[in-house]
Order: structure tokens, then sequence, then C-alpha cells
């Protein structure tokens, strides 16, 4: 049994500053990439930013200078810190990890229930 776990949205003023966390828990032999995906209504999911287990990562164009990902590997967390967040960032926010779960021999992805995170005036 695997569980990802989201907490840390909410409402708030343009130019405000919200924290994502999301723990991954349960027979999990290793975790490979976690990441940070967002679903605005009536549009597409998508990448807002991944990290490595070695700590590289990659961001979406629209969240560059802004946000900032990280991991504590010792805790199976990531954490997203969102600066300066603009109304085009309101969306519903989903964390994946991709792993293996202890005995297995397949990666893969395993997804949070999501975080709504609206930013209006």
């Amino acid at each position: 049994q695997v569980q990802v776990v989201e907490s840390g949205g909410g409402s708030v003023q343009p130019g405000g500053s919200l924290r994502l966390s999301c723990a991954a828990s349960g027979n999990i032999f290793s975790i490979d990439i976690m990441g940070w995906y967002r679903q605005a209504p009536g549009k597409q999911r998508e990448l807002v930013a991944h990290i490595r287990s070695g700590g590289s990562t990659t961001y979406a164009d629209s969240v560059k200078g802004r946000f900032t990902i990280s991991r504590d590997n010792a805790k199976n967390t990531v954490y997203l810190q969102m600066n300066s967040l603009k109304p085009e960032d309101t969306a519903a926010y989903y964390c994946v990890a991709r792993l293996l779960v202890e005995g297995g021999n397949t990666w893969t992805n395993y997804w949070g229930q999501g975080t709504q995170v609206t930013v209006s005036s």
C-alpha cells in the first residue's frame, strides 16, 4: 500500500506565497522522480516542476524564477515553494512520485489527491 498526500494549498492575493508539501508513504523501496502538476478548469494538466533523486530539477517556463522545488529523501517528501503568485497560477496542484514498491520490479507513478491553490484579489 502506497499513499501520496499533499498539503499547503489555500487562497492568497497576487504577489503572495504558498508552500506545498507532499509525502509518500507505505511499502516503498525507492523513489526516483517526484514532481508537481497542476490543472485549471477547462485546461489540460501540465507539468509545474519535477526533481530527480540526485537533485536535478525541471521547471515550466511559466514558473521559472518564482517557484522552487525541493525534496527530503529521508522523509520521502517533496516541496514546492511558490512566490510572486499570479492569478493564472490558480489550479488544483497534484503531486506525483515515481517509485518502486518493496519486492517490485516496475517503476510506477503514484498520484496525490490534489490541493487547491487560488490567487485572486
